[in-house]
């Protein structure tokens, strides 16, 4: 039996300004919330970590049935979002939208059931 599933969505080539603000990185996680059926618990919670080159945003929103992490890297201007959740939710329908949120050239995204 299926418990739920791990949605991985990598964007390249994003909008330095955007990965770098807070208020956009909030906003997305509100927005995708919304496209995915997904129902926030709490606040987004947004730091800065890693030094040097690895410096960069994260990100964490609880959601109903999981939650949704999102790692930000500022030298390559990349974003890694993963979304677990018990709910089912469309991996495709996230990755597109992170890719035109963040303007990324490319993106990929898999799907990992857990049993």
């Amino acid at each position: 039996m299926e418990w739920g599933k791990l949605g991985t969505i990598n964007v390249y080539g994003c909008n330095p300004k955007k990965i770098r603000s807070k208020k956009h990185i909030r906003n997305f996680v509100k927005i995708l919330c919304e496209g995915i059926g997904m129902e926030r618990k709490g606040p987004c919670r947004i730091k800065r970590f890693g030094k040097d080159d690895l410096e960069g945003y994260s990100a964490i929103q609880f959601i109903e049935y999981s939650s949704i992490t999102i790692h930000f890297d500022e030298i390559e201007n990349r974003a890694f979002i993963d979304i677990f959740s018990c709910k089912d939710f469309d991996v495709k329908r996230a990755e597109n939208f992170s890719k035109k949120f963040f303007n990324g050239k490319k993106s990929s995204s898999k799907i990992l059931a857990r049993k």
